[in-house]
C-alpha cells in the first residue's frame, strides 16, 4: 500500500529532499511507525513530498509528478497556512476563489490517481502574534471543508482539534509559534491521522 504525505513545511519537517522515502522526523514518520506496528502484515511504501514555504498554487504547479505519476493509494494533505502567511505583510491576500481553485485542481488530480484522499484543515493556535492571520486564514478553512465535502474520503479538523487541546495544555505546548508543531503537536497530528488511514484500511 503506497501512502503519499503532501504539503509544506509541518508535512517537510526537515526530511532529505533528495530521498522522498526520508519521512523527516514529523507526524509522517510518527503516522508510518504506527501503521506498520498495527499492520504488520501489510506492505506499505510511505513517501514523503511535503516541502517548505509551499502555498497551493506551488503544490499545484508538481501535482502531475509528484501525485498524479505516483498513484497513491492514499493521499494525505495538510496545506493552506502559507497562502495567509505570505502575504501577512502586505495584506495582499489570496483571493478566496483562487485559493479554492487552486486546491480543487490538486484534489481533481489525487482523484484521477485513484487516490483515498485524507485532508488535513490547516490551522494557526490562538498564540502571541498570530492574530493578523485570522481576518483571512479563518475564510480559507471555511473553503477548505467545503472541498473536503466534495472531495475527502476523511477530513482531520486540526483548527478545531488543536483548539480543544489547548484548553489543557497552551499552545506553545502544541507548536513552536502557533504553526510549526513541537514533539507533542505531531504526536496530536500522527495519532488522528493514524485513525483515519486505519478507518480506510479497515474498510476495504
Amino acid at each position: 500500500m503506497k501512502i503519499l504525505f503532501q504539503g509544506d513545511s509541518i508535512t517537510d519537517c526537515d526530511r532529505d529532499r533528495s530521498d522522498p522515502h526520508d519521512l523527516g522526523p514529523g507526524y509522517p514518520k510518527l503516522t508510518a511507525e504506527i501503521l506498520r506496528n498495527e499492520y504488520p502484515d501489510i506492505e506499505f511504501e510511505f513517501i514523503n513530498l511535503g516541502i517548505s514555504a509551499e502555498q497551493t498554487k506551488d503544490v499545484l504547479k508538481r501535482a502531475e509528478t509528484d501525485i498524479f505519476d505516483i498513484k497513491p493509494d492514499i493521499m494525505t494533505i495538510l496545506l493552506g497556512v502559507n497562502d495567509t502567511w505570505h502575504h501577512i505583510g502586505d495584506k495582499n491576500w489570496v483571493p478566496a476563489e483562487r485559493y479554492e481553485s487552486n486546491y480543487r485542481a490538486i484534489l481533481e488530480t489525487a482523484k484521477r490517481a485513484g487516490a483515498k484522499i485524507i485532508m488535513l484543515e490547516q490551522y494557526v493556535l490562538q498564540a502571541p502574534d498570530m492574530d493578523c492571520f485570522h481576518p483571512d486564514i479563518d475564510e480559507k478553512i471555511q473553503i477548505t471543508r467545503k472541498l473536503a465535502r466534495e472531495y475527502a474520503d476523511a477530513y482531520i479538523p486540526l483548527d478545531g482539534l488543536f483548539a480543544s487541546a489547548c484548553v489543557e495544555e497552551g499552545p506553545l505546548y502544541w507548536t513552536e509559534e502557533g504553526v510549526h508543531p513541537t514533539e507533542a503537536g505531531h504526536e496530536l497530528i500522527a495519532d488522528y491521522l493514524t485513525d483515519a488511514i486505519a478507518a480506510i484500511i479497515d474498510n476495504e
